[in-house]
């Protein structure tokens, strides 16, 4: 594998705030990471084999926690503020992987070309998950796995509650984040097999996008 490289002139592709918006992003997330997500990522990443795609890698947090002996890496980032940070992180990590300028919605990747497929808390920000979804069943080869680490609608009614009432302003400060979007059930729709999901609490972070889940969905072999 080759390490990927983004010329820091790309980040000149995003608008203002989306500049700002990645520039803020790790610091939003330091005490997160550090209360249970980086953990969380880890386990997660250590079931990647072969071939792994990684769906909107932002800034790269998940960098240092995948296995050594996949395949081949692909980072996909379609922001370019985000994506100059990525190679940034990346070419500063023993990691061999490619940066690529692609969204979830459009993969530039063959029919079951694909062993792994890696989706941390994007579901939760693309604008319709369903394209997505179908593209991730796609590219994935019979039995390979979406590994999913997501932000989900509370099941407390109250917090759901305010999950509602405080979507448009979050989905505007968190660069198009939906706090209130049910995503397992749309996995669950997509006809991937769900497997160990567990939920979870997103400690440190602000109450409307603590709840969690994370697990494996694999694809069928028929």
């Amino acid at each position: 594998m080759s390490s990927g490289a983004v010329p820091a002139a790309a980040a000149e592709g995003s608008d203002l705030w989306a500049r700002t918006f990645a520039a803020l992003y790790d610091p939003l997330l330091w005490v997160g990471e550090r209360a249970g997500m980086g953990p969380r990522r880890r386990n997660l990443l250590s079931y990647a084999r072969g071939r792994t795609v990684e769906l909107g890698s932002g800034t790269g947090l998940n960098l240092g926690h995948y296995p050594a002996d996949l395949d081949e890496l692909i980072l996909t980032e379609p922001e370019a503020a985000m994506r100059t940070r990525l190679a940034r992180r990346l070419r500063s990590s023993q990691l061999r992987a490619r940066v690529l300028d692609a969204s979830a919605e459009q993969l530039p990747f063959a029919d079951e070309t694909v062993d792994t497929v890696v989706s941390t808390l994007v579901l939760c920000t693309v604008d319709d998950p369903d394209p997505v979804l179908q593209e991730i069943g796609r590219v994935l080869r019979p039995r390979g796995r979406l590994l999913f680490l997501e932000h989900v609608r509370a099941e407390s009614p109250r917090l759901a509650h305010w999950q509602d009432r405080l979507a448009g302003p979050w989905r505007r400060f968190a660069e198009g984040c939906h706090c209130n979007r049910a995503t397992l059930e749309l996995i669950q729709a997509c006809g991937l097999a769900l497997e160990d999901v567990q939920e979870t609490s997103w400690r440190g972070m602000p109450p409307i996008v603590r709840p969690l889940i994370t697990g494996v969905a694999t694809k069928s072999d028929i």
